[in-house]
Formats: structure tokens, C-alpha cells, sequence
């Protein structure tokens, strides 16, 4: 039987990489949404929507809702994040119940358990900070409780930096900043070098996937469960590229008020407009944070792309770019 899964946010990384994904393993008809065009090969069927606004009756009905359509950016208007993180989460809830939605999946983020520090181990039962770490893990967190109170039978995925072929969010702009030169290091007092969890494309819609086979409900972290040495992951990817090794250094404790000067800046002057540098930016740069994902293994297996393979394909594609 083929299910019918309406999937939104096509136009993205992630979006378009799973209708990719499901499309070519088989059993599924994706209808694709987002205000721009779908991703090639991603879609069975698509229409335009701005999911800001509520979505139109159309008659049709979908097994699966895959909600992956987001503002992501560690900065912006607080009135974008919030009409794009919540009010269209909202949108694609109410639409959800209205086809007749069996299964919802919302693609949350790991940013909802950041605080400032060093953090280990996060797992499912890691208390959320009191005050959120910016707008972006905010807005995914109330997201997040919007469809926890939905009354949909629904599983929370929330994965750890996403990179790999089509990546418009997390690595162009370390990329763009090495490429110059201009990445600096940020030195701690301790010494201590940051540790941190990524997760590959494919293996991100893997576990997507498995989630709809395996019919789970509840939360999941996910990541490829191989931890690395942020500047050292970093600096051979650099090297493979031919870009500049990172010579320059910061201080952390320099690092946070230049950056929140120059957030300032923005905020007061340039309509939010991201500056150079963010306080979210240093503290990813510059702190550690490592995830326990046992609870996705049991559920779903191990992820099929080992972390260095991912690196080899992602590195590829990279050098192909114009």
C-alpha cells in the first residue's frame, strides 16, 4: 500500500533531502509545500504555500504529516521566528487534523536543551534551560508544545547539526568565514577544547523514516553518535578543501560582549539583519555539547553513514560547487 505523506518545507535541506529519501525507497507519494519551489526529485506533487498562513481545504487526505519547514538561523526578526517557528506550526497542526493525519512528525531541533556551558550526555529527560539560548530555540520549543497538546498521534525528532550534500544552514556559513580567513578559535580559559554531535543528511532521513515504519510516538535526539573534536573535524575539512587552517584566536570572554554589541547594533539599526558574529555562534564555537542517543538506537537502529563517510560525500559535493 502506498502511504500518503504530505511534507512540508521542500524547498529546504532537510525537506527537500527527505522527499528525496522516501521518493527513492519506495511506498510512498510526497506531496511536497513551501513557498518556494521543491528541491529536484523531492516531490510526487507539490503546491505553493506560505505556511504562515492556514492552509486551504483541498479535499485531500495524507497518512503522514512531516512538518520540517523552519526559520532556521541563529539570528533574526523576533516576529519572523515567531510566525515562521509557531503560527505555521500551528497551521500545518490544524491542516493535519482536518486530512485525516494518522502520523505526525515534527522536525524540532537540539538547541531546545542549550544553556551556556560545557553540556554532556543530553538525553530525552534532560531538563529544558528556563530561558531558552535565542529566538530560534524558543520558537522550536513552543512549537514543540503546540503539537505535545495537539491531540495528534505525533514523535518529535530533534537532531544535532545537520551537514551533508544541499547544507544552507550550518556549514556556509562557517565555510564562507574560513574561506576568508576571518574563523577565529575561540580560547577558553580552561583550555578545554568543545566537543560536539553532528548528524549526516541521509542518516537524519533514515530516522525519519524508520519513525513512520516503526509508528513511534514521544521525543528522540538524534545524531550520529560520533562526537568529535570540533576544531580538529573542522581544520581537516579545511585542508581537503583548501581553505586557510584557523590561526586566529579569541577569548571567550572578549567574544561574548563584542558579539552582543554587535547584536545590539542590529536590533537597534539594521532590522535585525544577522551581524558577524552572534552569542549563540560563540557559544557553539566555543562550549561543548555531546548527546546520548540511546533511546533512537533501540527505537530505529544505527545510523547507516558512518560520520567519516559523511564527511568524504559532503567534502565531494562541496568541491563541485561553483
Amino acid at each position: 500500500m502506498v502511504r500518503r505523506v504530505l511534507l512540508t518545507g521542500v524547498s529546504g535541506f532537510v525537506g527537500g533531502a527527505l522527499g528525496v529519501h522516501l521518493r527513492s525507497v519506495g511506498g510512498y507519494h510526497v506531496t511536497g509545500v513551501s513557498r518556494g519551489a521543491a528541491r529536484p526529485g523531492s516531490v510526487d506533487a507539490f503546491f505553493a504555500q506560505d505556511l504562515t498562513k492556514p492552509l486551504p481545504d483541498t479535499g485531500n487526505r495524507y497518512d503522514i504529516v512531516v512538518h520540517c519547514a523552519a526559520l532556521s538561523a541563529p539570528w533574526g526578526p523576533p516576529a519572523a521566528f515567531r510566525a515562521q517557528n509557531v503560527e505555521a506550526t500551528q497551521n500545518v497542526i490544524d491542516y493535519a487534523r482536518r486530512c485525516g493525519c494518522a502520523q505526525f512528525v515534527f522536525i524540532s531541533s537540539s538547541s531546545v536543551y542549550y544553556q551556556h556551558g560545557d553540556q554532556w550526555n543530553l538525553t530525552e529527560e534532560t531538563p529544558f534551560p528556563e530561558k531558552p539560548i535565542n529566538l530560534y530555540a524558543a520558537t522550536k520549543l513552543e512549537a514543540e508544545r503546540l503539537v505535545q497538546s495537539s491531540g495528534l498521534p505525533a514523535v518529535i525528532l530533534r537532531p544535532r547539526a545537520v551537514f551533508g550534500p544541499g547544507d544552507t544552514v550550518l556549514f556556509p556559513r562557517i565555510l564562507r568565514a574560513a574561506q576568508r580567513g576571518v574563523l577565529p578559535r575561540m580560547s577558553r580559559k580552561d583550555g578545554a577544547a568543545p566537543q560536539g554531535d553532528l548528524i549526516y543528511i541521509e542518516n537524519l532521513c533514515y530516522f525519519v523514516e524508520r519513525a513512520i515504519v516503526e509508528n513511534v510516538r514521544g521525543a528522540f535526539n538524534l545524531t550520529n553518535g560520533e562526537p568529535v573534536d570540533l576544531y580538529g573535524f573542522l581544520g581537516a575539512i579545511f585542508a581537503e578543501l583548501g581553505y586557510p587552517p584557523v590561526t586566529r584566536s579569541i577569548p571567550v570572554g572578549i567574544a561574548f560582549p563584542v558579539a552582543t554589541i554587535f547584536e545590539q547594533v542590529s536590533r537597534l539599526f539594521l532590522g535585525h539583519r544577522e551581524p558577524p558574529i552572534t552569542r549563540f555562534g560563540v557559544e557553539v564555537m566555543a562550549y561543548s555539547k555531546t548527546f546520548d542517543v540511546t533511546k533512537a538506537l533501540t527505537a530505529f537502529g544505527p545510523p547507516p553513514v558512518s560520520l567519516a563517510e559523511g564527511v568524504r560525500r559532503f567534502v565531494e559535493w562541496q568541491r563541485a560547487q561553483p
